[in-house]
């Protein structure tokens, strides 16, 4: 994370500047981040636990991968990067929406995000780094939904604010994966 930049945008997404990552973050500053949302054949969730030493949320089970898109670099091509990167996949994504979110931490970092969604099919299992992820699993959106209920606390901010957009999107279009994923 030292030295990586994102981009600060204002409240219609246009860019505005770029900074550090981690003074963006403790200075609370909107910028640009994503969130991929990977399918298998059956329609179930991949989804993440974030290792318990990352800067915030660590520990917290999530959407399949999220990051930042970096200076210069299309918010696409970044979500399939860091998807590469943390989950050990490769496969086409779709811009599917955006949402904003402020939320603070109590390690003084403040997430303050216009959040662009993707979704992938993959029915493979994944190979991540063990620096990024802790755990994953496959998931009915059933099972989330009932542990959302009983268990917020277990998940992201992020993952909590657009779960219910992202299972209408996915319900709405009948997700199912090609055959063409393959992981590298």
């Amino acid at each position: 994370m030292m030295n990586e930049k994102v981009i600060l945008v204002n409240e219609q997404d246009q860019e505005i500047g770029e900074m550090e990552k981690l003074e963006a973050h403790r200075k609370g500053l909107l910028h640009r981040a994503f969130s991929v949302f990977i399918f298998d054949r059956s329609g179930n969730y991949l989804l993440q636990k974030r290792n318990p030493g990352k800067y915030h949320s660590g520990g917290l089970w999530t959407n399949t991968c999220c990051g930042h898109p970096r200076p210069g670099e299309d918010t696409g091509m970044a979500a399939q990067r860091r998807l590469f990167e943390e989950m050990g996949i490769r496969c086409q994504l779709q811009y599917k929406f955006k949402f904003s979110y402020k939320s603070e931490f109590k390690n003084g970092i403040t997430e303050n995000e216009i959040d662009h969604v993707f979704f992938g099919k993959y029915d493979k299992p994944p190979n991540p780094d063990s620096e990024e992820v802790a755990e994953w699993k496959y998931a009915d959106s059933s099972v989330i939904k009932s542990e959302l209920t009983n268990n917020s606390e277990e998940f992201t901010t992020w993952f909590r604010i657009c779960f219910p957009e992202v299972l209408s999107r996915k319900t709405s279009e009948n997700i199912r994966p090609s055959s063409k994923s393959d992981t590298i």
